[in-house]
């Protein structure tokens, strides 16, 4: 098999050079090797790609990690022989979450909208995306994850969005998770910045199938049920089933990213809460 590793070769983006916060890089198929932080594993002669999150340990997400997955994500949508993608994290762990130097104001919003976008490709691509969950999946991983169509987790996997504990809080999650589990089970989540179990994230919809091997799970339940059919047919039906998503996630996001950036970021207590978290010390609120 060959895999689709970042090179660190970068091009700037064709298609929108204009509101592309980050560069994309060039890709290329190679044999297996470890080389920047996201690498594809093309299974079942194309029709399946696993997408490995790679940057152990905790595969926090940055700038760097939305650029490739967006760059793989548009790959994906252009590949008309791709069925389904399954995205994993290499390692112990799925995603500590996203880069918590990164959500400082000075960088937040080019954070926001790189990772927005990356997850916005992801959508428009209309092929099917699996998840495959170990260990902790936090923050940032969890709204990745939240926007797969199926989302398949071990027993030891922990599930949450804790943001609100920094004092921020996750606008995806905003967004998606109501979708996903309902908005009383996403306020749980967003409101309470607590971890769950993968049974009580299955009790609640944020998880679909429990697996003692998740990436094998996912990859039989493709087989069985995705591979056989057309890929061209399996798009159109992956578009049908998220045309009003995507346009309510575009527009909603917009807003949500609007309240993150012009108002929450200038408050005292969101500055304080992620400097408190980087320098290891109880965040002191001003409840301002």
């Amino acid at each position: 098999e060959a895999r689709i590793v970042a090179s660190p070769t970068h091009l700037e983006s064709l298609d929108n050079p204009t509101d592309t916060p980050y560069k994309l890089p060039l890709w290329r198929f190679e044999p297996m090797t470890k080389k920047g932080p996201v690498a594809c594993e093309p299974l079942e002669t194309g029709a399946y790609w696993r997408v490995f999150l790679d940057r152990p340990e905790g595969n926090i997400l940055d700038g760097e990690m939305f650029e490739a997955l967006t760059a793989i994500f548009r790959e994906a949508g252009e590949n008309k022989d791709l069925k389904v993608l399954c995205i994993e994290g290499r390692g112990a762990h799925f995603s500590f979450g996203s880069s918590i130097p990164e959500h400082m104001p000075e960088h937040a919003e080019n954070m926001l909208r790189g990772f927005h976008q990356t997850l916005q490709t992801m959508l428009d691509g209309t092929y099917v995306v699996l998840a495959a969950v170990r260990g902790q999946c936090l923050g940032g991983g969890l709204e990745l994850v939240s926007c797969c169509h199926r989302v398949f987790a071990s027993r030891d996997a922990r599930l949450g969005q804790p943001e609100i504990r920094l004092g921020v809080f996750p606008p995806v999650a905003s967004v998606i998770l109501p979708e996903r589990v309902g908005r009383a089970n996403a306020e749980d989540l967003c409101l309470s910045g607590r971890s769950v179990t993968a049974e009580e994230g299955l009790s609640m919809g944020l998880v679909d199938v429990l697996a003692d091997d998740p990436s094998d799970a996912a990859l039989a339940y493709a087989k069985e049920h995705m591979l056989p059919r057309s890929a061209s047919s399996l798009r159109y039906a992956a578009r049908a089933a998220r045309l009003g998503l995507r346009t309510r996630f575009a527009v909603e996001l917009h807003d949500v990213e609007r309240l993150y950036l012009e108002e929450l970021m200038k408050s005292h207590d969101a500055v304080e809460g992620l400097e408190a978290f980087m320098e290891k010390r109880a965040p002191r609120w001003k409840n301002a």
